[in-house]
């Protein structure tokens, strides 16, 4: 039983006669004959009478030919789909990140990304660097996004995407404010908000301040850049942080300066050791396209 065998039954079924079905197929009409006998023989049991050169369908082709039907419209599904993969047009991705970049990054990316390929599904969970590495290690997520700073991780393919370098979040009417760039010994005395212990970022932070020689005053711990961010709108505290964060603050209420000495680090692509599918290729290309508007609002340099 082939294919074209099938095609030619369904033809022969929707216009009732050899003739129509060779013209919707446009082949000739010995051609489809011979189709259809090979199909008959094929099936085991007779689909057509004879009668002055003429094919009549049995009742049994009647009840056989909504199968024949459903078969052929589960075959263009098929391929309708293998299209579509083909042209990275449908497929799943499933996305960790640290919650700043879920926040921010990601959002436009996504958007853009969907509008283009409106069948490929996205799941994003916002989880810290540790939680991001477990999920990649055990096949939870394909795709992370987060930073680097220092680490190295066998099983983890690390592409860095974008290099970023620490700010300070100030309200607007703080005294240091009305500097571009802020030296961190001007930074004594006041009220920090800060991520939570074990963070990667700030385990960066309190390190150059241990080699500056003095101890800040954290007046708040949080888990996510959000979180602090909004507590410096409310003059809770200054915050050394994110430059993403300066994508979530209210810009009347609060600034970002740069520091000196600088706190660097990559904000990387975070894959399992194996080949990207053309879908995640493709996601990673809108990753990329996205950085000059990034650079643009000072994200990354």
């Amino acid at each position: 039983m082939k294919l074209r065998e099938l095609e030619s039954f369904n033809a022969f079924m929707t216009h009732g006669s050899v003739t129509g079905a060779a013209q919707a197929m446009n082949i000739s009409q010995p051609m489809v004959s011979r189709l259809l006998n090979n199909f008959e023989k094929s099936v085991g049991f007779e689909l057509f009478t004879r009668k002055r050169n003429q094919l009549i369908a049995t009742s049994e082709a009647q009840q056989f030919h909504a199968t024949v039907l459903r078969s052929l419209n589960a075959f263009r599904e098929v391929e309708t789909q293998a299209r579509a993969i083909a042209n990275d047009q449908l497929g799943a991705i499933r996305i960790a990140a640290q919650p700043i970049y879920v926040d921010t990054y990601l959002l436009d990316v996504v958007a853009k990304f969907k509008q283009a390929h409106p069948k490929v599904s996205i799941s994003i969970t916002d989880t810290g660097l540790e939680g991001m590495l477990d999920m990649i290690a055990t096949r939870q997520c394909d795709l992370g996004i987060g930073i680097t700073l220092d680490l190295q991780d066998p099983d983890v393919v690390i592409t860095p995407l974008a290099q970023s370098r620490a700010v300070c979040l100030m309200p607007v009417d703080h005294r240091l404010a009305k500097f571009e760039t802020i030296d961190i010994d001007l930074l004594r005395g006041e009220d920090f908000v800060e991520l939570s212990i074990g963070s990667p970022l700030r385990t960066k932070i309190d390190y150059i301040f241990q080699i500056a020689g003095w101890p800040r005053k954290i007046a708040v711990e949080a888990r996510t850049i959000r979180t602090i961010s909004r507590l410096v709108e409310r003059n809770v505290g200054i915050s050394v942080s994110d430059p993403f964060a300066a994508l979530l603050v209210d810009t009347n209420k609060v600034v970002a300066r740069t520091l000196t000495p600088t706190i660097e680090w990559d904000v990387a692509l975070f894959t399992a050791s194996r080949e990207l599918s053309a879908v995640e290729k493709r996601f990673l290309a809108f990753l990329r396209a996205e950085l000059p508007n990034l650079r643009a609002s000072g994200c990354i340099v």
